[in-house]
């Protein structure tokens, strides 16, 4: 019983949570058994013991992708469709992904610092202009850009996200197999 894992990665701002949940939704409307992971939160739970962390370097955020590959694929084993929204942009996340998880679908959203730092609900590129942060994927620490997603999504103004998943819904030919 193998279940499938849609992993959206892009940086801080590019509308993973957003597409993950129209994904979501679009999905569990087929009757899909459709779990979602939000890199946000798992972060809570992962250093839930700890102090309230805020800037993770980037072994702790290559640690942290590796173990959500972990997860991911336990959820999948059990046939559960797995949807989960996170940067984890290092090579070995991907290699790994690919390796290990079943039917693995990897979406990569691609947005220019313009937009991200125009977006920026969480106030990481501010708070990082301003000094205040650091450790700040696509800044100052490097990104490993996926070379072989399965789907890169290039911003373009009006673009809406539900438009996205039910053109990956259509194309998957996911609403067929439920």
């Amino acid at each position: 019983m193998s279940g499938q894992v849609f992993w959206i990665t892009g940086l801080s701002g590019s509308g993973k949570t957003t597409l993950a949940s129209e994904i979501l939704s679009s999905l569990k409307g087929l009757g899909v058994k459709a779990i979602f992971l939000d890199g946000d939160e798992l972060r809570k739970v992962f250093f839930s013991s700890e102090p309230a962390v805020k800037n993770y370097n980037k072994d702790e955020r290559l640690g942290l992708g590796l173990k959500y590959s972990n997860l991911c694929e336990l959820l999948a084993s059990q046939g559960f469709t797995v949807i989960i929204a996170t940067i984890s942009m290092f090579k070995e996340v991907y290699v790994l992904n690919r390796k290990q998880l079943p039917n693995y679908f990897e979406i990569y959203l691609k947005v220019p610092y313009g937009e991200l730092r125009r977006r920026d609900s969480k106030q990481i590129y501010s708070q990082f202009e301003q000094g205040k942060i650091s450790n700040v994927m696509g800044l100052d620490l490097p990104i490993q850009e996926p070379e072989d997603a399965d789907l890169v999504v290039e911003f373009q103004n009006g673009l809406k996200p539900k438009d996205v998943a039910n053109k990956l819904i259509a194309e998957l030919n996911l609403s067929k197999q439920h």
